[in-house]
């Protein structure tokens, strides 16, 4: 609950901005004393929007030397693989997507949680439980529901993998006069259903700040899951529960509980 609740907390805080200068592509920026040089970038751009960070950008570790591979095109690339698993130009592309998408249903799933669990408290909804929200009775049965969502899932994993192949080829953008479609970027698709905002057009600094803050929150919410279910395995209470009794108690209801004879 508390990575849940610190995910828009960390969001917030300030990401180091690219003066906004013109950069060609495949270009990153270094500042030097009273003027900026254009330094060759160390990989051809894992995405098609956003720019390289300079070689001082924020590092996981302070003072540490990031591997060649991540160059700060990447948002929320921080410089940490100390396995060299991104040292492969094609697997750190299909790693960046894997996380993205993880993220965002990590995401998706912590705010399943918390609201219904939200609502129940002020008499919304009644007996509910996610750890055992699979196992009760729907408008379908489990097998109907199983092989709607395998058909619907699979349609919709297939043409994401379509689109890391050939970037663009599923767009569905409605074409209109006087009006450019956005660019193809994977994992991003934009455009009128994805971004009627327009957030994440523009100028390069502002799009990378967002999408830092996105996978920064996945990241939270990838880990506040993983932490609901060792709580719901060690006490049989949601993350709302648990919360209000740390509140209550927190010299005994805490984390050292769950190590410790009932």
């Amino acid at each position: 609950m508390a990575l849940a609740i610190a995910s828009s907390a960390i969001s917030s805080f300030p990401i180091r901005e690219v003066p906004r200068n013109s950069l060609a592509p495949g270009k990153v920026a270094a500042k030097l004393p009273g003027r900026w040089k254009s330094l060759n970038a160390t990989k051809g751009g894992v995405s098609s929007i956003c720019e390289p960070l300079p070689p001082d950008r924020p590092l996981w570790f302070p003072g540490s030397s990031p591997p060649d591979w991540l160059d700060g095109s990447l948002p929320g690339d921080f410089g940490f693989d100390p396995l060299g698993l991104g040292s492969d130009p094609e697997l750190l592309k299909w790693f960046a997507q894997a996380e993205l998408i993880h993220g965002r249903w990590a995401m998706l799933a912590v705010a399943g949680i918390l609201i219904p669990e939200w609502l129940e408290s002020l008499g919304f909804i009644e007996n509910f439980s996610w750890y055992d929200a699979g196992a009760r009775e729907y408008f379908a049965d489990p097998t109907t529901l199983f092989v709607v969502q395998l058909a619907l899932m699979g349609w919709v994993e297939g043409r994401r993998w379509v689109d890391m192949i050939n970037p663009g080829c599923v767009d569905i953008e409605p074409t209109l006069p006087h009006k450019n479609k956005p660019k193809p970027d994977v994992g991003y698709p934009g455009g009128l259903w994805f971004d009627p905002f327009m957030w994440g057009r523009g100028s390069p600094e502002p799009v990378m700040v967002l999408r830092t803050k996105e996978i920064k929150n996945g990241r939270l919410a990838m880990l506040a899951f993983v932490g609901f279910c060792f709580q719901a395995t060690y006490t049989g209470q949601g993350p709302m529960e648990n919360l209000m009794c740390h509140i209550a108690d927190p010299g005994h209801c805490n984390i050292f509980s769950a190590f410790t004879s009932q």
